[in-house]
């Protein structure tokens, strides 16, 4: 039975609240819907960024202490918001809609810990919204031991085998972490992150230039990366571990550029997200024919050209170039994910997160 889910995503970039209806079995894309989209504002960035460090030391999943509880309010709000903005814009009803897939805000990804915390009052959503939202996709598969993330590949196979073009293909996605599904035809799924994706970046750019992001990769193309540095980087023991494996948002926080002209610190963080990206080759089955890159990184032309510069004769293609809603995937996938969910299909898999055995997840609040 086709149903129509509409998924909502608010990524490690902390821009927004992405919106996405698809319709879906759980299995494939019958339709694609509109997508919607509500930023966040200066003081809920400021204010999403101190959840992010207040959460470091976090012991329990369900805690919110001190700033967390606002964060948490402000994710809820926001994200009601963008569901009420996207019905009234496509003229629209909450019935019309079967499941909304909500993921919430991560503020911090620690599976060896067998922990992963996402903010965001899924009951309260609920009813506000007055529809269905399944919500915690991740943790039955921290819990059985799996990394938890990522959990978009199985959407990735989707739109990858309705394009029917011989593999292997690599999905990537470049928000605030990078991630890669690989897909060779053979049914074989595997995924993991690769590195950091936005989040180095944007961070520069907004201590340096008190700018959120680098638009277009434009001021990284004004300056020259400095190879050593990404030499060291990548020297990093993560980079060489075989898939699957995840990341925080915060693990590469600690690398330090040292004196640079705000340029060559751009170009240097740009160029470390595509060398840790093509990194992943010697660890994969085969060698990928081609690259298809969605998430924000997907608008960053240097990023995409320093991709191509490290990945061989393979094609590395941006998401919209196919037809596909790069913006709007990672909400899909979670549309999607819900879709799954309800038929209590698996969400993640051993290659893509190292859960023991095919795992389903998420919960219902029903308004």
């Amino acid at each position: 039975m086709m149903l129509t889910a509409l998924g909502l995503m608010s990524g490690t970039s902390l821009d927004g609240v992405d919106v996405a209806l698809i319709e879906t079995d759980g299995k494939r894309v019958q339709a694609f819907g509109p997508s919607g989209y509500r930023p966040y504002n200066q003081a809920e960035r400021n204010l999403l960024r101190q959840a992010l460090s207040e959460a470091v030391n976090l012991a329990q999943r369900d805690a919110r202490p001190g700033i967390l509880g606002q964060a948490e309010r402000v994710v809820t709000r926001a994200h009601a918001e963008a569901v009420a903005a996207f019905v009234a814009q496509n003229r629209m009803r909450p019935e019309d809609i079967d499941i909304v897939g909500f993921h919430g805000q991560t503020v911090l990804h620690r599976p060896e810990r067998r922990l992963t915390v996402q903010i965001g009052d899924a009951p309260a959503l609920a009813k506000a919204i007055h529809i269905p939202v399944m919500y915690d996709f991740r943790a039955a598969d921290v819990e059985a031991g799996g990394q938890g993330a990522p959990f978009v590949p199985v959407y990735h196979r989707a739109l990858a085998q309705a394009l029917e073009r011989e593999g292997p293909i690599v999905v990537v996605n470049i928000g605030g972490v990078s991630n890669i599904t690989y897909i060779d035809g053979n049914d074989t799924l595997i995924a993991c992150d690769t590195g950091p994706g936005n989040a180095l970046l944007d961070d520069f750019m907004y201590r340096i230039m008190n700018q959120a992001f680098d638009a277009e990769g434009k001021f990284a193309a004004l300056g020259k990366a400095d190879e050593d540095w990404i030499a060291r980087a990548l020297e990093l023991p993560f980079f060489a571990s075989p898939p699957p494996k995840s990341l925080d948002r915060n693990d590469f926080a600690a690398l330090k550029l040292g004196d640079v002209l705000p340029a060559d610190g751009a170009a240097t963080l740009t160029a470390f997200t595509a060398a840790a990206i093509a990194r992943v080759i010697p660890l994969l089955p085969r060698r990928p024919r081609s690259w298809i890159v969605c998430g924000g990184g997907a608008r960053n032309l240097t990023m995409l050209r320093m991709l191509r510069e490290r990945v061989g004769t393979a094609t590395v293609e941006a998401a919209e170039a196919l037809g596909w809603a790069s913006d709007a995937i990672e909400a899909q996938a979670f549309g999607f994910l819900a879709a799954r969910g309800l038929k209590g299909l698996p969400l993640s898999y051993p290659a893509t997160t190292g859960v023991p055995m095919p795992m389903t997840g998420g919960v219902i609040a029903r308004p």
